[in-house]
């Protein structure tokens, strides 16, 4: 990645031509009026600034800033611009303090407005900006030299502000344009040099300012990418407080910088030194102080107190003042430490807060909240005399012993691999390799250690439900070779056996260790199980299957093993049909097996009735009542036929048999049943003698 960001070289452009001696109309009072003035004096009259005035004071503000954050490696080059340019000071580090530029600026004094202004320009400047970013700064230089294999790293972007009063949008083109022309003759005279760089980007931020009162003849506009070199962004701005936010907004969005307003500062007032009130003070820092909130999401920035300003232009996060500790003894857990810069650097309560804390006192700043315990998130303490916004860890230490792995969200214990993981780690550990043994294939060790974890992590599920090979002891030989980069010809053989082992677990039908999480019953039938495993092995193959010749030749194995032949299939439909009837039974088992048993041997009895019977045709006598219609009795167990029943009989069916079989042994037998023809006895022989009707064998007169 290439160093040194746009942000690295600031040029400040400052139109100092006659038309900047223009009043901004923005009047500042300078009669304060008490009630102890005396009569008959004439209050002071206001005065309102110029608006070179405006440009210099914002301008300097944002250098203020700048440097309170950024003391060394960000900086600034003042450039002012009328009829010639001047530079106020250099990239030297010694050159870049608030003390150098204001006296400079003391130095160049006010617009002077009888000066012609045909032969003022801010192109002037602007000319000198561009070339002032082709100029190498000692933080390059350095770099360049430190890194002479890599000195193309090292970049040369920049940005460039200027503060002017644009004629209109067309003017505003035209400048873009003339930028946009001496990048490239400037980049075509470093190309020939050793002292100066390339612009390899140029960001142009030009702020057009004009007096309060006054319609703007100049548009805003979003940044907009002019050439590969150079992009362009216009802001119009009124002079005065207008300016000054708008340039407190743009610092901070140049820089990654935050704000933070602390509130509840107690401090004394000034004309009643026994009363105290609470005051608020704005602090800018980098971004990264809150960085927790974040990550937590807007709900905590919200909670941690985030208020918008300035039509929406800026936020700052409210943190409240804890009474400070006399002792600065304890150590808190500290896990980022960022400096700061008040925003209202010249106000009372800034400048008290700064003072208190260069004494060696630090402030603990806790997040305000409705309900609950108090958060403390940070701590105002110095250190060298500059102040450092200290981020306290609020959540849990990383000092503590650490959550379980097995804890997923919310402390749900999932299945994690990791047995698996802390083999795959020791696989996968990284070690120092000489010169001398480098791999002769021309490949790094960094780069053949990230070969091996992108073919160890192709496919590798987290979760033990996740996966059925992995779970399987049978397929452990075939997993660590395929991720092997090449395989030797016992390695295929290897894989290849196992494989048929695989076919062979099938053919006998054993059970494989499928989980059974989430879902309700058994799980999947033993056939489907087995194909969700040759899947998911196949899958695995798959993805290492155009390494080489010999990773393929096990993918075809698998892929023939696979396809089977007709009667494997038929085999496969009767295993299912019986998994099928077992599964039937066990279900109906419980609470119907007394019910279906029963069911059962009256199913048989019903048969053995049907079988026995005559096939004629029963005419109905109304001289004899119907008889009852009984089913015989079984009388003894080897007259009992086989089963003729479909499905196996149940233990409530062969128990009833036998009771019933010991029972009849016990009584003395009916005398029909005893003189029985083929089990049928002729009933009704009596009236056949005393009538001398003719009877039919099943007993029923006909007449």
């Amino acid at each position: 990645s290439k160093m040194f960001s746009v942000s690295h070289k600031t040029v400040f452009v400052v139109d100092h031509c006659p038309y900047m001696a223009e009043s901004s109309r923005q009047q500042v009072e300078c009669d304060v009026v008490t009630k102890s003035r005396a009569q008959g004096l004439i209050p002071l009259a206001p005065v309102s600034k110029s608006l070179w005035t405006c440009a210099v004071e914002c301008s300097m503000e944002y250098c203020r800033i700048l440097y309170d954050i950024y003391p060394r490696d960000k900086l600034i080059n003042y450039i002012v611009s009328d009829s010639e340019f001047h530079i106020l000071n250099s990239w030297r580090r010694e050159d870049q303090s608030m003390h150098e530029l204001m006296s400079a600026l003391a130095a160049m004094g006010p617009p002077n407005p009888r000066e012609d202004p045909e032969c003022c320009s801010i192109l002037h400047g602007l000319v000198a900006a561009v070339e002032s970013l082709c100029k190498i700064t000692e933080l390059q230089h350095e770099k360049r030299t430190a890194l002479m294999d890599t000195a193309d790293r090292v970049a040369n972007r920049g940005r460039i502000i200027c503060l002017t009063d644009a004629k209109s949008d067309t003017h505003v083109r035209m400048l873009e344009d003339y930028i946009q022309e001496t990048i490239s003759e400037q980049n075509k005279l470093a190309a020939g040099s050793d002292r100066l760089m390339a612009i390899q980007q140029c960001e142009l931020v030009l702020i057009h300012i004009y007096p309060q009162g006054e319609d703007t003849l100049v548009t805003d506009r979003v940044k907009k990418e002019i050439s590969p070199l150079l992009t362009s962004e216009v802001h119009s701005v009124r002079a005065g407080r207008h300016l000054a936010t708008k340039l407190n907004i743009l610092v901070q969005q140049h820089f990654d910088l935050a704000s933070t307003t602390i509130t509840n500062i107690p401090m004394k007032e000034e004309q009643h030194a026994n009363t105290s009130a609470n005051y608020d003070v704005e602090l800018l820092h980098h971004r990264d102080a809150h960085l927790e909130f974040f990550k937590n999401g807007a709900g905590d920035l919200h909670m941690a107190g985030t208020s918008t300003r300035e039509n929406g232009l800026k936020e700052t996060v409210t943190l409240k003042w804890c009474t400070p500790r006399s002792n600065n003894i304890e150590l808190h857990y500290c896990t980022g430490a960022y400096r700061i810069s008040p925003t209202d650097v010249n106000s009372r309560p800034s400048s008290c807060l700064t003072n208190f804390l260069l004494n060696g006192r630090s402030v603990l700043l806790e997040q305000p909240r409705k309900s609950g315990s108090k958060v403390i998130s940070h701590m105002l303490s110095s250190h060298g005399g500059e102040i450092f916004l200290h981020v306290l860890n609020s959540n849990r230490s990383t000092l503590e012993d650490p959550p379980s792995i097995s804890e997923g969200c919310g402390g749900r214990v999932t299945d994690y691999r990791i047995t698996d993981f802390g083999e795959f780690m020791r696989e996968n550990r990284l070690m120092p390799v000489p010169e001398s043994r480098h791999d002769p294939s021309g490949k790094r060790p960094a780069e053949r250690a990230k070969a091996q974890l992108e073919r160890y992590t192709r496919y590798w599920p987290m979760i033990i439900s996740q996966t059925t090979i992995f779970n399987m002891q049978a397929v452990v030989p075939l997993a660590t070779l395929i991720v092997k980069e090449t395989l030797t010809e016992e390695d295929v053989l290897t894989c290849q056996k196992t494989i048929y082992n695989l076919v062979d677990m099938e053919r006998k039908n054993d059970p494989l260790p499928i989980s059974t999480v989430g879902s309700r019953g058994k799980g999947p039938k033993r056939d489907e199980q087995y194909r969700i495993m040759w899947n998911e092995l196949e899958t695995l193959v798959k993805t290492h299957a155009g390494s080489t010749d010999r990773h393929q030749r096990v993918l075809d194995c698998i892929v023939a093993c696979r396809s089977k032949p007709p009667e494997e299939e038929e085999r496969k439909k009767r295993g299912r049909k019986r998994e099928d009837r077992e599964d039937r039974t066990e279900k109906n088992g419980s609470k119907d097996t007394e019910e279906k048993s029963w069911q059962d041997s009256e199913r048989l009895k019903g048969l053995l009735d049907k079988e026995d019977q005559e096939p004629e045709v029963i005419k109905d006598s109304p001289d004899s009542p119907e008889p009852l219609n009984k089913k015989p009795r079984l009388s003894r167990e080897e007259d009992q036929p086989p089963d003729r029943a479909k499905g196996p009989v149940s233990l409530l069916t062969m128990w009833t048999r036998r009771i019933t079989a010991a029972n009849s042994r016990k009584h003395q037998e009916f005398a029909g049943r005893a003189n029985s023809v083929n089990n049928k006895f002729e009933l009704y022989q009596q009236l056949k003698d005393e009538n001398g009707m003719d009877v039919h064998e099943n007993g029923k007169a006909s007449r």
